[in-house]
């Protein structure tokens, strides 16, 4: 059933529908495990984990399952494991439940909770929400937009919703941005390389969103991500205009089992004219 899923604008819509509202859902549980504190542990790779990150997934998993049923799914926080028989040709999702965990643990704003459609292998859909901030970012279709959306709250309380779309950079202010936690030397020398001197730092997956609101116009990653760090982030800067490529100028693919779902070094843009 999976390898025909409908994606006529009715469908496409009732999709948007879903993730919003499973994002919402998983930015309240975050919030609230904030509010009232929390255990940080390490995982295998070293990486901080709490228990908002799981409960996040779960909620995601539990919102989308009603609509999509049993879709393969690449989530973070299950390590990245599909069901056997995973193929990558087929549609399946991909879920970072907390994007910047080290920022949500030292109390930043800027997480971001991730869910992306995957289709041939490409982002079909996208959404990213940033519960501290209010702020959900959808891109599908060719269209991408933004607005304000409370925690736990559907799409029906959707508050100033206005298009993205990247802009053209002007030499003399070309404006990066790049990662806080991640800005290993050959990022820092490509960032050299530039021309203009501006460059915006944040954590998460809402650096793709800040070029496709039109405020930055590139962002190089040479450092490790995986699938579910970039793929609602492309979908999004993909509808607004811009490209993710690798460093060998081709698309990501996702589904790359071979690598256990990690990327090659990219650079994301805006438009180039």
């Amino acid at each position: 059933m999976m390898g025909t899923l409908d994606l006529g604008p009715e469908a496409r819509a009732e999709i948007l529908e879903v993730f919003a509202h499973a994002v919402s859902t998983a930015g309240a549980i975050i919030l609230a495990h904030r509010a009232r504190g929390y255990t940080v542990e390490t995982k295998a790779d070293l990486s901080p984990v709490t228990v908002a990150d799981r409960e996040s997934e779960a909620a995601i998993l539990s919102e989308v399952r009603r609509l999509l049923g049993d879709i393969p799914v690449v989530a973070e926080e299950t390590g990245g494991k599909p069901l056997p028989g995973f193929n990558p040709a087929k549609p399946f999702l991909v879920i970072d439940p907390i994007d910047g965990t080290k920022e949500f643990i030292e109390g930043r704003s800027e997480f971001t909770v991730n869910l992306a459609l995957i289709v041939n292998r490409r982002p079909e859909i996208g959404v990213i929400y940033a519960p501290a901030l209010e702020s959900l970012f959808v891109g599908s279709a060719g269209e991408a937009w933004t607005g304000w959306l409370d925690p736990g709250q559907t799409l029906t309380a959707l508050r100033g919703k206005r298009a993205l779309r990247c802009r053209v950079p002007e030499t003399e202010r070309f404006v990066a941005v790049a990662s806080r936690k991640h800005l290993d030397p050959e990022t820092r020398a490509f960032l050299d390389d530039l021309p203009g001197d501006e460059c915006i730092f944040r954590g998460s997956s809402i650096k793709f969103c800040i070029i496709a609101d039109g405020q930055a116009d590139l962002y190089p990653r040479f450092a490790p991500t995986s699938e579910w760090d970039t793929a609602a982030g492309e979908a999004i800067l993909t509808a607004a205009g811009g490209s993710v490529r690798d460093l060998f100028g081709k698309p990501l693919t996702y589904g790359k089992t071979d690598t256990n779902f990690l990327n090659p070094g990219f650079v994301a843009r805006g438009r180039a004219e």
